[in-house]
């Protein structure tokens, strides 16, 4: 029986490997050509300013942020969009982001937690992962505590912070495999 057992695990292992060589791929082939560019006036600096990109309708869907089922995070306007099929907001809301930033583009939810302890010591709950940054791992969640604090500008940390109703609502949108649209 230990041979087929490792057999069975191996077959599991290949089409693991298999289904994320495939979600890379996936990935790759549908980010927009123009989410990279800058969304305001054109310059450089426009892309750096962190300055929300519409302040009469800071709630509106940017375009450029991809299409289909998808959470798009503007790192910008410190904003999140829950997307349905058919480009239609199921939620947005604002959230506190970390201290490093994903570079913009298209990525997958890779793991998701119940509770676990942030990097800064706090305990959170419905995180959801989707890339790392030089070695720290991004992704939404929420304080048990319901706080959403500033994180220490010293400390690298990836963990964008919602409050406990939109991180709740994250948790139910966002399981694994998800996409996530990163845009300035």
């Amino acid at each position: 029986m230990p041979s087929s057992s490792a057999g069975f695990v191996a077959v599991l292992t290949a089409a693991a490997v298999a289904t994320v060589g495939f979600l890379a791929y996936q990935a790759s082939a549908t980010v927009p050509a123009d989410l990279g560019r800058p969304q305001v006036g054109g310059s450089a600096s426009a892309a750096t300013s962190k300055a929300p990109r519409d302040g009469r309708h800071p709630e509106a869907l940017p375009a450029g942020s991809g299409k289909g089922e998808r959470v798009v995070y503007s790192v910008d306007d410190d904003r999140v969009w829950l997307v349905t099929r058919g480009n239609k907001v199921q939620r947005t809301f604002k959230v506190n982001p970390s201290t490093v930033d994903p570079p913009p583009g298209t990525y997958f939810v890779t793991s998701r937690s119940n509770a676990v302890t942030g990097s800064d010591g706090t305990p959170i709950e419905h995180v959801v992962r989707f890339t790392s940054v030089d070695g720290v791992a991004i992704g939404f969640s929420a304080a048990v505590d319901g706080s959403t604090p500033v994180p220490d500008p010293t400390v690298k940390t990836g963990g964008i912070r919602e409050s406990r109703a939109d991180g709740n609502a994250m948790w139910q949108f966002a399981t694994v495999g998800q996409k996530i649209v990163v845009i300035r």
